[in-house]
């Protein structure tokens, strides 16, 4: 195990190398200038000169290598400096936003609090409602708790997400008036009612993107109960005696969960990624805004650092769900 996980990792590096250099060519040969929103009046001697400062004026392969080091060299050395308080990085260049001029791993540290705090915890819950559903629907197979877990799972994956977060606020805010609409990013918890604040103002964008989740998950965990419940070894276990509540939550749910451990971990980087639309819809100032935001400006080096963060997130938990397969299933080996 510790082999192939040494493997992998090794094998992951050249992948995302190239991941890298398609993300770079595909954002440099996509149409947009960063001094297009410029006031016409500013000559053009010095717009060329603005693209020369941020570093446009070189060739490609240059400015290539050069993010690579400012990304994987420079922003490291950074962190562990403000971590250590040692002087490592010196004055070496980070990866600066055009947009605002300012680090872009600072302003991603900044927004990630909040995107964890919403699309996080939702996607928690959404695998805590996700895997009882699944299991229960599974085990009691056409019954009334699996044909009303089938229809709420149907309309959770159906019905988009901006959809439900405006139904929500209308009811919810409007009507009733019990939840806030927008939600606070500059909220502080420091007592007792400013948490309770913030679990309330939490609620509605959770809920919307957990509902979404648990029909995902809570499907594919009752596709994969139902193939491992009249496999041989259920019957054989059954035969020995054993507990009915030993078999299925022990003997067919450790088999079962294989298939579902690919689909939670492949989901979280999602996590991270912030949930676009829903964030736009409660106006969650998160990693999703942050996104959008950098596109419509041009902000090239924002939108490269942010989809290769993803890139690097979806490859780790493909290595993290590759091994929990070893350890959910002691039939697989890697030798």
């Amino acid at each position: 195990m510790f082999d192939y996980t040494i493997r992998r990792t090794l094998l992951a590096i050249p992948t995302l190398l190239f991941i890298s250099l398609i993300l770079f060519l595909l954002l440099d040969l996509a149409p947009g200038d960063p001094t297009a929103q410029l006031p016409l009046t500013i000559p053009p001697e010095v717009k060329e000169k603005i693209r020369e400062s941020l570093g446009l004026g070189q060739p490609l392969v240059i400015r290539y290598l050069l993010w690579l080091q400012q990304f994987f060299v420079n922003e490291p050395l950074h962190y562990l400096t403000e971590i250590t308080g040692w002087d490592l990085s010196g004055d070496r260049q980070r990866v600066l936003s055009w947009q605002s001029r300012s680090p872009v791993v600072d302003i991603i540290l900044q927004r990630l609090p909040q995107t964890l705090w919403v699309v996080g915890m939702s996607y928690v819950v959404g695998v805590l409602i996700a895997l009882p559903i699944g299991i229960i629907s599974a085990y009691r197979q056409y019954s009334w708790f699996d044909q009303i877990g089938t229809f709420v799972s149907m309309i959770g994956f159906s019905v988009p997400t901006f959809f439900t977060g405006v139904l929500l606020i209308v009811v919810f805010s409007v009507e009733l008036g019990w939840f806030p609409s927008i939600y606070d990013t500059t909220h502080v918890v420091d007592d007792w009612s400013s948490f309770l604040f913030q679990v309330k103002q939490m609620i509605m964008p959770t809920m919307v993107l957990a509902l979404y989740n648990a029909a995902q998950i809570s499907r594919f965990m009752r596709a994969s109960m139902l193939d491992n419940l009249n496999q041989d070894f259920v019957r054989t276990a059954r035969s020995k005696g054993l507990r009915e509540s030993t078999v299925v939550l022990v003997h067919v749910l450790r088999n079962s969960m294989i298939p579902v451990v690919t689909v939670i971990a492949l989901g979280v980087p999602t996590v991270f990624g912030g949930a676009i639309i829903t964030e736009q819809v409660f106006k969650v100032n998160g990693l999703g805004q942050l996104l959008i935001t950098a596109i419509q400006a041009n902000d090239i080096p924002m939108v490269q650092s942010l989809t290769f963060i993803f890139a690097i997130l979806i490859v780790a938990f493909n290595l993290i769900a590759d091994v929990l397969y070893g350890v959910l299933d002691p039939r697989i080996r890697y030798d």
